[in-house]
């Protein structure tokens, strides 16, 4: 009876074992659950690209031309199936190249593997396989294209292009990947900012700007064109008085300093440190830290018809200073209020808006700031500053979904540092303790079956 028992426990066990194979294999065949382990969610999409995509709010076409030849088809579709996941509406189609040459020719399909990603109208061209490259074409197709932002150069200002400290060569080369296209605007060759401009920029002028380029940029507002004006400490003496006038926006003299930047570990008083925000539709639910080297404080000059919101503000132990700093007398300084410097909290961001005068669109904008450095090759990778720089181009832009997508995410965990002394610790526990141990289990092992 024990021995007969004893089978018919082997064969339930068995026959249980087999019913819960087959009820996973059912169930896996009708739910889909992932689970990414990976540190900071490697594996997964970045909640960037989640909430790009949960912004378009229509179907989403990819046509793959591939080769059938090969594995390139199965790895894009498993590429995509992330994207799948979140938005069942993405469809995949595959396109034979070979098929019909003369078709690729004129699509202009040249790699094998191309895609061109259709939403509302409109397409995007992707030859490389990354989510990067394909969360930003996303993009384009919210902005429904790529948008002119137009530079003021021909007097000292910040270069879109050039890799110098000042210019803003980084920063525009990642917005471009988005949908931005950088386009100088030289006032000496062109009598007015051109047609079809999303975006003009004056980006911090070292010299007086002619008269005929402050009434281009006067008249450019006043027909609902949208401006960044980027400022600095002195810029009030650059013939710029009738574009501040328009905007009812005053540069303060002197440079703002902080007096708690020492606490924050900054050595130069003169940068301006900011981990809070006076609310805005920029600075919603936007929480990193900033940095502003050479600022100056703006006020409300005059009443206009612009909807003035600040929203960048120093702490309450900011002051302006009128006299010259320098590194040898950045901890002596103080504020003064016998000569008219103007104590803290202080203005130096200020987002503008209004009805448009143009037919074309509802609303225009304009953001004006004390502070060119924070965009600067120099000063980008800065706590926030890349990502606050991204916010107020695409509201500028009137590209309001995208304003609060979450940070892109970095790779903290693609290098491994570990020192000389850890690496021998490590390689000992592989090549003489892990052996040792699996010995002296397998010793233990035998002895206890010897007893038995």
């Amino acid at each position: 009876m024990t021995r007969l028992f004893r089978r018919l426990n082997g064969w339930l066990f068995a026959l249980l074992l087999l019913a819960c194979a087959g009820a996973l294999g059912y169930f896996a065949t009708r739910y889909d659950r992932v689970a990414d382990w990976t540190y900071g969610g490697r594996a997964s999409l970045s909640a960037e690209s989640r909430a790009v995509l949960a912004a378009l709010d229509g179907p989403v076409e990819i046509v793959s031309y591939a080769n059938p030849q090969g594995d390139l088809r199965n790895t894009i579709a498993s590429f995509l199936q992330r994207y799948q996941r979140l938005k069942p509406d993405l469809t995949l189609r595959f396109v034979d190249p070979e098929q019909d040459p003369a078709a690729m020719r004129e699509l202009g399909v040249t790699v094998d593997g191309m895609m061109i990603v259709h939403y509302r109208g409109h397409e995007q061209r992707l030859t490389e396989l990354s989510e990067r490259g394909l969360t930003n074409a996303f993009e384009r197709l919210l902005r429904g294209g790529d948008r002119i932002v137009a530079f003021v150069t021909g007097d000292g200002e910040r270069h879109p292009a050039d890799k110098g400290n000042a210019d803003l060569g980084a920063f525009m080369a990642q917005m471009e990947g988005s949908g931005l296209r950088a386009v100088p605007l030289n006032f000496a060759q062109a009598t007015a900012v051109p047609l079809h401009t999303d975006l003009v920029v004056l980006a911090s002028p070292r010299r007086a700007l002619p008269e005929g380029a402050v009434k281009a940029l006067a008249d450019y507002l006043a027909n609902g064109g949208n401006l960044l004006w980027l400022a600095e400490p002195g810029n009030d003496d650059l013939g710029l008085k009738p574009l501040a006038d328009a905007l009812g926006i005053g540069v303060l003299p002197g440079v703002l300093v902080d007096g708690q930047g020492a606490a924050l570990g900054l050595h130069d008083p003169r940068v301006i440190a900011l981990g809070d925000y006076p609310p805005h539709a920029i600075t919603r639910g936007f929480t990193l830290t900033t940095q502003f080297p050479q600022v100056a404080a703006l006020a409300l000059a005059s009443r206009s018809d612009w909807h003035a919101t600040p929203f960048l503000r120093s702490g309450a132990q900011s002051w302006t200073e009128f006299k010259p700093i320098d590194n040898a007398q950045a901890s002596t300084i103080r504020y003064d209020a016998g000569a008219g410097e103007l104590k803290g909290p202080l203005d130096f961001g200020f987002a503008l808006s209004r009805l448009s005068p143009s037919p074309d669109k509802a609303e225009q904008r304009a953001v004006v700031i004390g502070d060119g450095d924070f965009l600067s090759n120099g000063y980008l990778g800065n706590g926030g500053n890349r990502v606050l720089g991204e916010r107020i181009f695409d509201w500028l832009l009137g590209d309001d979904v995208l304003v609060n997508l979450p940070p892109a995410r970095g790779a903290p965990d693609r290098v491994l540092r570990i020192s000389q002394a850890q690496l021998s610790i490590a390689s000992l526990g592989f090549l003489v303790a892990l052996p040792l141990l699996l010995l002296g289990l397998g010793g233990w092992v035998a002895w206890r079956r010897r007893r038995a």
